[in-house]
């Protein structure tokens, strides 16, 4: 159970850089959606339906990566075999052999 509060972190990092990564492709998405009906207003209609769909495309990774990341964290730590780490001999008492 030792690293239990390290998944903890890792998952509150993984959200965090999930929902930035979604908040700057919405945006992106918005904007050239916005500057498209700008520029053509005649094909308003096409653009925001095709913005619609690909924002809730990028929702739906969004919650499928947020999903994951927060399995990820609740997960049981796995125990080591053997204990502990192996504990490196310094070269002198090598050579002393």
């Amino acid at each position: 159970m030792e690293y239990l509060g390290m998944s903890y972190l890792g998952a509150g990092l993984g959200a965090g850089l999930v929902v930035i990564g979604a908040a700057l492709g919405i945006g992106r998405l918005a904007s050239g959606a916005i500057e498209g009906m700008a520029r053509q207003p005649e094909l308003s209609g096409d653009l925001r339906t095709a913005m619609i769909i690909a924002a809730a495309l990028i929702e739906g990774f969004t919650f499928f990566a947020l999903v994951i990341t927060f399995m990820l964290a609740t997960q049981a730590p796995k125990a080591v075999e053997g204990g502990q780490a192996p504990v490196a001999q310094p070269a002198a008492a090598e050579q002393a052999h």
